[in-house]
C-alpha cells in the first residue's frame, strides 16, 4: 500500500464524518460569494479537496465548520480575481420601452443564477433572507473582499477579529469594509418586510392561479396577478420590462405558444416560489423552456425572473420532459 493509500484509509473516514454535514451550507456560502450555483458546486468540491489534503495538519484550534469556511472563502476570493460581477438584466440598464419587439440577447454576460432551496424547513428559515435572489444580486455590486466581509459578519455572525485573521488584515479595516458594504447594500437591496414568505396559503393560491393562467396562455390573467410596478426579466436577454402593461405586451408579442402549449412544474429557488416551464415541441412532447423565480409582495407577484439556462432543470432535479 502506498503512502497516499494509507493516508486515505486513516484520514478519509474521519474527515468525511466531520466535514460532510456542512456541505450544503458551504454551497450556499460559495453561492453568495460567486452568484453561480454551478461555480459554487465546483468551489465546494475544491474546498473539500483542499481540506482533505490538509486534514492531518488540522490542530483543532477552531471548529471544523469554521476551518471549512476559511478554506471556502479563500477559494472563492481566488476564483473571483479578475472576474466581473454576475448581474441580472435590471443591473445593466433601464427597462425597455419597446415591448413586443425583438429581445437583446447577451450570451457573453456571466449572468446571475438561482439556487435550489434546501428542503429542510428549519434550514429554509435560517437561510431564506441571505439567499434571496435580490440579495444575491445586490451582493454582486460589492467588491469581492467587501462581499466576503459582509457575508462573514452579517450572515454568519463571525467576529471582526476572525474575519481580519482570515483576510490577513486589521480589525479596523474589517469594520470599515463592513460599513461601506452595508451602505452600498442599502441603495440596491430590497426591504425584507416587502417580501411575502413562500409557504403561506395565500401564496400557494396565488401560485396556483398563475400556473392555471399560464397554461391557458391567458395573458390578461397572468398580468392581473402582477403588481402595478412588477419587474419581468429574462437572462440571457438584457431586455427587461417594468409594469403590467409592458409585461402584457411582451407576453402577447414575444412569448411563444398558445393555450395548452405550456406545462409548469413547481419548485423553490432562493427561498421563493419557482416554476419550471415546459413548452410543447413539434414532437408534441413538453421540453424545458425556462425556470422562473417569483417574488411575492402582498397579494401579487412583484418580480419574475425567467432563466433560459436549461442546465438549471438538472440542477433543480426537474424532469427532462413534462
Amino acid at each position: 500500500m502506498t503512502e497516499r493509500e494509507e493516508r486515505a484509509v486513516t484520514v478519509e473516514p474521519e474527515f468525511l464524518s466531520r466535514a460532510d454535514p456542512y456541505r450544503r451550507e458551504l454551497l450556499a456560502h460559495c453561492y453568495r460569494m460567486l452568484g453561480s450555483v454551478h461555480d459554487a458546486e465546483d468551489l465546494v468540491q475544491e474546498t473539500y479537496l483542499r481540506a482533505w489534503r490538509a486534514y492531518d495538519r488540522f490542530e483543532g484550534r477552531s471548529t471544523v465548520r469554521t476551518w471549512l469556511y476559511r478554506i471556502a472563502t479563500s477559494a472563492c476570493l481566488t476564483a473571483l480575481e479578475g472576474r466581473g460581477r454576475r448581474p441580472l438584466p435590471t443591473g445593466l440598464g433601464g427597462p425597455s420601452e419597446r415591448a413586443g419587439e425583438p429581445l437583446e440577447q447577451r450570451t457573453e454576460v456571466p449572468w446571475l443564477e438561482p439556487l435550489p432551496t434546501e428542503e429542510d424547513p428549519a434550514a429554509i428559515v435560517t437561510s431564506r433572507e441571505s439567499t434571496r435572489l435580490a440579495f444575491i444580486a445586490a451582493l454582486q455590486h460589492l467588491p469581492p473582499r467587501q462581499r466576503a466581509v459582509l457575508i462573514l459578519r452579517d450572515v454568519l455572525a463571525w467576529r471582526a477579529a476572525e474575519v481580519a485573521e482570515l483576510l490577513d488584515t486589521s480589525t479596523a479595516a474589517v469594520n470599515s469594509a463592513l460599513q461601506r458594504a452595508r451602505a452600498q447594500l442599502e441603495q440596491v437591496a430590497p426591504t425584507p418586510d416587502a417580501v411575502t414568505e413562500p409557504a403561506t396559503e395565500r401564496t400557494r393560491d396565488l401560485l396556483a392561479r398563475y400556473v392555471d393562467a399560464f397554461e391557458r396562455k391567458d395573458v390578461d390573467g397572468i398580468v392581473a396577478l402582477l403588481t402595478e410596478d412588477a419587474v419581468w426579466e429574462m437572462p440571457p436577454f438584457a431586455t427587461w420590462f417594468l409594469g403590467r402593461d409592458a409585461v402584457g405586451r411582451h407576453l402577447l408579442g414575444q412569448c411563444p405558444g398558445g393555450p395548452g402549449d405550456f406545462r409548469l412544474v413547481s419548485t423553490t429557488a432562493n427561498g421563493a416560489p419557482a416554476l419550471g416551464l415546459y413548452l410543447r415541441g413539434e414532437d408534441d412532447a413538453f421540453h424545458p423552456f425556462c425556470l422562473q423565480v417569483l417574488t411575492v409582495t402582498g397579494d401579487a407577484f412583484s418580480h419574475v425572473v425567467s432563466f433560459f439556462d436549461h442546465r438549471l432543470f438538472d440542477t433543480f432535479q426537474l424532469p427532462s420532459r413534462a
